[in-house]
């Protein structure tokens, strides 16, 4: 039996990155299909000695979005699902909003009408809003610094939902170590025995 529960994927641009490609990847794994896959980036975790460097790139990034109906030419941006999408997607950018975070671009619903919102960065997120815990499934990137490795190992594991995980460093030793291997997937893994007789073939 195979489950997918939801994800709350980390991004990690750690200071040694090539910050073009991580910006790239964060475009292509925060805003594909709107933010709306189980995969999608959820938490951009960003080392400080980079952050506001990357947060510039990305926000001129996302600024060249063009949202509109998918069946028009260089639309790259639909609306949300449903309304109940939208909603909370509202919801949990409103929260961080009030606790601190800023929208560097967007924040709220689309001049389009209808379940659209704005292709939006947030800047200062912290582990205490609930953006940091839930699946946001929307055009939402919020970025979270990190001082070290160590740090970022913790917030990226901070969570009851690993579905997927990202991260950007041209350190080989950094690459292994935050990595891992194949072996880990055996935390979540029970090994069964199946013996079958009776059978004529």
């Amino acid at each position: 039996m195979s489950l997918e529960l939801g994800g709350n994927a980390p991004f990690i641009v750690f200071d040694d990155a090539d910050l073009d490609a991580a910006m790239a990847g964060a475009m292509a794994s925060k805003y594909r299909n709107t933010g709306q896959t189980c995969v999608c980036a959820n938490r951009l975790l960003v080392q400080a000695g980079v952050y506001e460097q990357f947060a510039s790139k990305l926000v001129t990034a996302v600024s060249r979005l063009k949202v509109g109906n998918g069946m028009d030419a260089g639309v790259e941006q639909g609306p949300l699902i449903d309304a109940a999408a939208l909603a909370k997607v509202e919801e949990l950018v409103g929260e961080a909003l009030g606790q601190g975070a800023r929208a560097m671009i967007g924040g709220r619903r689309h001049a389009l009408g209808g379940t659209y919102y704005e292709p939006t960065v947030l800047r200062d997120a912290t582990a205490g809003m609930r953006l940091a815990q839930e699946e946001m499934f929307g055009p939402v990137a919020p970025l979270f610094r990190f001082a070290d490795e160590a740090e970022a190992i913790a917030i990226a594991n901070d969570t009851d939902f690993g579905l997927a995980g990202y991260f950007y460093s041209r350190d080989l030793g950094r690459v292994w170590r935050v990595e891992g291997s194949r072996y880990g997937i055996n935390e979540y893994l029970d090994l069964k025995y199946l013996c079958m007789g009776g059978t004529s073939r």
